[in-house]
């Protein structure tokens, strides 16, 4: 078992000032695979010192230092890349080739848009043409406590540490105790890119310790926190005492609209997609709204292609879905795919307990319900699991009004040849994303939600932004 006790503060790696034990277990086979300390506030307090007084210093090296230390985090960060996926494959249970080919790549995706973004990003700008003589000035906000999920570790660290390692800014890294091995890792690579000490720093502990912490501290400038809608309320709540800036990437309940001219592939590519990562995406398209005329064959088809999705361990190579993270989650995830039955949802495919031949170990049957009402429970809570809501509509006013009809506005999906109709679905959805007939979102582009999804954008320019302070400066001699 692993031994991963210490922390990464003020450049070197120290043990916790008081012992805290916790294990981290391995989902796919319900033991320890290592043993991390959980931080005090004395622990937290060491490392926001240690950021703070290092922010003078690295908030003025020249954009060109920082460029190229970030160009050369992303060398190493490549260069380990078989290790950082064994450690996310081992700590949260994805698959071994998954975690190679989407986990890992999501950080590096992201730290490459990052340096594309910031080549060409200008902290001083003129006000305009109209007022020779202003000037605005983007200036990094200071000391950043970040706290990140375990779901997406890398793709989540990286869309925080990048833009605030470019902008200037210090941190203090929290990631989930649950999943802490990748960012451990993370911090390996940090030092050895040479990141000056006190610049990031990494302390691990759980929500009510260290994110209680930071989030409150009269020294932290900004706290960055990806999870739970419901830890998202309370750091909001801690943190306004000190009046800092807060950014929240939340949770979502994505629903994809299928309508009667939408490509042959688009419900089988919907499940797919609502199934990856064990559905364990805030982007997940867990509501399926499929026009009525093409609503059975949809239900039948989704069905099919839910009960041909492989369920294995995450050590073995091939295309199948893992377990989910914790015994919490599974059991949270049992429950409601009982309410689910007992509120009259139609199941279709999967169902309770775990897939044939799996005794041990956090996996969930693929799961669809059918005939489901988006007040059912549901379609309206996250599952954060691989389970499907299919819901019938009949006009697009009612797809719309149905897609709309929830406490969160993360991603929503469109479905249809007709290119007028999407755009005009597109606008009215009430989500900070859409994506549409399969297509991704480009390179850089803004990552977020409207409503209880959260705030702030993370993602190329709008990353590096959501780290900055703005300046207005008149009378200003152009140099």
């Amino acid at each position: 078992m692993l031994d991963k006790r210490q922390f990464y503060i003020n450049g070197q790696w120290v043990a916790p000032i008081t012992a805290n034990d916790f294990e981290v277990i391995n989902p796919s086979t319900e033991e320890p695979c290592a043993t991390i300390s959980l931080g005090s506030e004395a622990d937290t307090n060491a490392a926001v010192t240690a950021a703070r007084a290092a922010f003078e210093g690295w908030s003025s090296t020249p954009k060109a230092e920082r460029l190229a230390l970030i160009e050369n985090l992303l060398n190493i960060y490549n260069r380990r890349s078989d290790d950082m996926a064994e450690a996310i494959s081992l700590e949260m249970g994805a698959p071994i080739d998954m975690s190679k080919q989407q986990q890992v790549t999501s950080g590096s995706w992201h730290i490459g848009n990052f340096i594309r973004a910031f080549k060409g990003f200008e902290f001083d700008r003129p006000l305009g043409d109209h007022a020779p003589n202003d000037r605005i000035l983007l200036e990094p906000i200071g000391v950043v406590g970040m706290i990140t999920p375990w779901n997406w570790p890398m793709n989540q660290i990286a869309l925080k540490t990048i833009p605030a390692l470019a902008t200037g800014c210090t941190m203090i890294l929290k990631p989930s105790e649950i999943a802490p091995l990748s960012a451990m890792l993370f911090a390996e690579i940090i030092d050895e890119a040479g990141v000056p000490a006190g610049v990031f720093n990494l302390v691990n502990g759980d929500g009510l310790g260290v994110g209680t912490t930071l989030s409150g501290h009269k020294d932290v400038d900004m706290i960055s926190f990806t999870g739970s809608t419901r830890a998202g309320t309370a750091i909001q709540k801690n943190a306004a005492a000190t009046i800092k800036r807060v950014a929240l990437e939340l949770g979502g309940k994505g629903a994809n609209i299928v309508f009667a001219d939408a490509s042959e592939k688009a419900v089988k590519q919907g499940v797919l997609r609502c199934m990856n990562n064990t559905g364990q995406s805030c982007n997940a398209p867990t509501r399926m709204l499929v026009q009525r005329s093409i609503y059975d064959q949809a239900v039948k088809t989704a069905a099919e292609v839910a009960d041909a999705i492989a369920v294995g361990n995450s050590d073995q190579q091939g295309r199948h879905i893992g377990p989910v993270v914790s015994e919490a989650q599974y059991n949270k995830i049992q429950d409601l795919i009982e309410i689910g039955i007992n509120e009259g949802a139609r199941l279709v495919a999967g169902g309770l307990g775990r897939p044939d031949g799996l005794n041990r170990g956090y996996f969930v049957r693929p799961t669809v319900f059918a005939d489901v009402t988006n007040q059912m429970t549901i379609a309206r809570q996250e599952i954060f699991g691989p389970i499907l809501s299919i819901l019938p509509f009949d006009t697009e006013e009612e797809a719309i009004a149905i897609a709309n009809d929830t406490d969160y506005g993360l991603t929503n999906y469109v479905q249809t040849e007709d290119s007028k109709k999407a755009n005009r679905v597109a606008r009215r959805l009430r989500s900070g994303m859409v994506e549409m007939n399969g297509q991704g979102r480009g390179a850089g582009s803004p990552f977020g939600g409207y409503k209880q999804s959260g705030n702030g954008r993370e993602g190329g320019v709008w990353g590096l932004d959501d780290f900055l302070e703005v300046k207005s400066v008149s009378g200003w001699t152009p140099e």
